[in-house]
């Protein structure tokens, strides 16, 4: 496929092309079925701003080089890695591996969760660590999903957006991905903060041994279904920043 164009004046198009695509998934369901929308067109619609889909994106032109590049990485030499791995990897090893790095992943949830202020999210990433670690064999084995304790993850990013920092503006990251100025500070923290707690000595070690956390960045595009210019879409872009504000947007608000 093509790779699109920059054009301000075809976004809008962008959101139409989401209708088919949303009409196939609901199948057979009737109207009365259906799940109100995450948001309605026009909470992100206004034509009198620069940027009719409100996701500023003073950085176009650089966000849609690192776009670029992170396609052809991912094409060339990530997800061909990502796919060896599950190629080679019996699935409940690669399970155990998944479980392993988000049982870390209640650590970031807990201080995060506590400096939100909520007790509940914060106690709950405590436990489910707690179980998983002790009962799930240092986190291979997600029991406390297992008990109905889902998991709920929180980042220094929305800590953030929860105290009323701006997003800034829209972002791709080198290898990353979809990001914002805010997000990426958040980002920045978490990374130095889980340096400095060193949970098990893990962050001592991966320093020592890339290796694991080559393996902490596969195991995590193994599970990433999506694939660059196979959205049928050929506003990607444009399609990929939205969702991302929005997602991040309801993150911040649960």
């Amino acid at each position: 496929m093509a790779k699109p164009q920059s054009s301000p004046h075809r976004l809008f198009a962008a959101l139409l092309l989401l209708a088919p695509l949303l009409a196939c998934a609901e199948g057979a369901r009737t109207a009365a079925d259906r799940e109100p929308p995450v948001f309605q067109a026009a909470e992100v619609i206004d034509t009198s701003r620069r940027y009719p889909i409100q996701v500023p994106d003073p950085l176009e032109g650089f966000n849609r080089a690192v776009y670029n590049f992170n396609a052809e990485f991912d094409r060339y030499l990530f997800l061909p890695v990502a796919e060896a791995y599950e190629t080679v990897t019996p699935d409940l090893a690669r399970q155990g591996v998944s479980n392993f790095f988000a049982n870390l992943g209640e650590i970031y949830s807990f201080a995060n969760g506590a400096l939100q202020l909520k007790p509940i999210r914060a106690g709950r990433a405590v436990l489910r660590f707690s179980l998983n670690t002790v009962l799930g064999l240092g986190g291979l084995i997600d029991v406390a999903t297992e008990m109905g304790i889902e998991r709920i993850p929180e980042d220094l990013g929305q800590t953030l957006g929860r105290y009323g920092v701006p997003e800034g503006p829209y972002l791709v990251l080198p290898l990353f991905g979809p990001s914002n100025l805010r997000d990426t500070v958040g980002l920045i923290g978490d990374t130095v903060a889980y340096g400095l707690v060193n949970p098990f000595g893990l962050a001592s070690i991966e320093r020592r041994y890339s290796a694991i956390t080559g393996l902490r960045a596969v195991d995590k595009r193994s599970q990433v279904s999506f694939r660059y210019w196979e959205s049928g879409s050929p506003f990607e872009y444009d399609l990929i920043r939205l969702l991302y504000t929005k997602k991040r947007q309801l993150d911040i608000a649960k």
